[in-house]
């Protein structure tokens, strides 16, 4: 599985962004979809999860009922839509995949990573 990652850039505080995060490869449709975040000097963190049916989702405390994770199977992508930004919220943004049926909040869980977007949040 390949990953490209987009739709990241500066927004101001209140904001709205939505990334995505196009794959390549068959086994997409089963694998455990991620999102991840990292800020300079910081450990990559954990945001939100899927699971291969689009129904199972799992999000980080940070960003519970402001940022929601869906997936389009047909399409092969998996979308990340981020409101009500917060300056806290800026880091570099990561997709991430797993084949495995199980969400899970540990990036080295994750075998299949996408470079990044930057995601810049002014007040």
């Amino acid at each position: 599985v390949q990953l490209q990652a987009s739709g990241g850039g500066l927004v101001q505080a209140g904001g709205s962004l939505r990334l995505s995060c196009a794959a390549s490869g068959r086994t997409f449709s089963y694998a455990v979809m991620g999102w991840f975040r990292q800020a300079p000097g910081r450990e990559r963190e954990f945001v939100a999860a899927i699971k291969s049916s689009g129904v199972s989702t799992s999000s980080a405390d940070s960003v519970k009922g402001r940022f929601t994770v869906s997936r389009d199977n047909a399409k092969n992508t998996v979308y990340l839509q981020m409101n009500s930004l917060k300056p806290e919220d800026t880091a570099v943004y990561y997709c991430a995949a797993r084949n495995s049926g199980v969400m899970s909040t540990t990036p080295s869980h994750y075998f299949y990573w996408g470079q990044g977007t930057q995601v810049t949040v002014s007040s």
